[in-house]
């Protein structure tokens, strides 16, 4: 057994302020799929304000909230997923912490999506796609819109550049099809140089090559996995965005060749969490 598919359960945050139900069903299929277990995790973070409106202690509310929203959510993934081993957990500590501590642990961690707007991730306390993201021991899957279930040939698409962080993506993306029995679209998508000593034919064949030899051991190892390969010319997050537009999951490595040390989050992957309307998955490295 590889080490992405160790059996390792699938810890998802419950938001207590936006509808758990898409992500919640996504990460009970995904957890009945793989026959791991599902734990549901409501963080209460510190206060520095301790009353509420009313005078009871702030912290005491929400965990009362918190308590109410995992008895609720864990009848939810029962009726969902009888078969799926569901526990809970009400934690202290910022929730985006508590989620990357977890993470260690986890095979996956699943997360609602606010559809935030840039100034408003950056804000909001609530956030935690992106420093959940940014910062995971294991994949995480952002789940803003329902999956294209309906779709008569369902598919998933994994953004392939020839980095380390994008290799790890496709071993997972493949693994994930091989689990979904759908086809897989393996895109690499190529921006002209605005000066080069070769002409932009050879830079893209070179593309076209790259990507081959890329996908070529993995789909050794899936032979039941249907594999096309695309090189599109343009911006990677439009690109791969719309190519995803009825796909099951976008899957992409944290970050791309053309990051620096310090960038947590590729620029695809942040476009992407904006961008597409599927469910976006991000691979770490190693």
């Amino acid at each position: 057994m590889t080490r992405t598919t160790a059996r390792r359960d699938i810890a998802i945050g419950i938001d207590l302020v936006k509808n758990w139900h898409l992500a919640l069903a996504w990460a009970a299929d995904e957890a009945h799929l793989r026959g791991v277990g599902l734990r549901l995790v409501v963080a209460v973070p510190p206060q520095h304000d301790p009353r509420h409106v009313d005078g009871t202690p702030r912290r005491l509310v929400q965990r009362q909230a918190g308590t109410e929203a995992l008895r609720t959510a864990l009848a939810w993934a029962h009726a969902r997923q009888p078969a799926v081993k569901v526990d809970s957990s009400l934690l202290d500590g910022f929730p985006a912490a508590v989620l990357v501590g977890l993470s260690q642990e986890a095979g996956m961690v699943v997360l609602g999506s606010r559809h935030l707007s840039r100034t408003e991730e950056f804000l909001s306390a609530g956030s935690l796609v992106v420093p959940v993201t940014a910062k995971a021991h294991c994949p995480v899957v952002v789940v803003g819109d329902a999956e294209h279930v309906t779709q008569e040939t369902p598919y998933l698409v994994v953004g392939v550049d020839g980095s380390e962080s994008s290799r790890a993506a496709l071993a997972w993306a493949f693994e994930e099809a091989d689990l979904r029995r759908c086809a897989l679209r393996a895109i690499a998508v190529w921006q002209p140089p605005v000066f080069s000593l070769h002409s932009g034919d050879t830079l893209f064949h070179a593309e076209r090559r790259l990507l081959s030899e890329t996908t070529a051991g993995w789909a050794e190892k899936y032979p039941d996995v249907r594999l096309t390969h695309e090189v599109s010319i343009g911006s990677p997050v439009e690109t791969l965005a719309n190519a995803a537009e009825h796909a099951l999951a976008v899957v992409v490595g944290r970050r791309g060749r053309g990051g620096y040390t310090g960038m947590r989050v590729g620029s695809v992957v942040h476009g992407l969490l904006h961008r597409a309307h599927c469910p976006v998955i991000t691979v770490p490295t190693g």
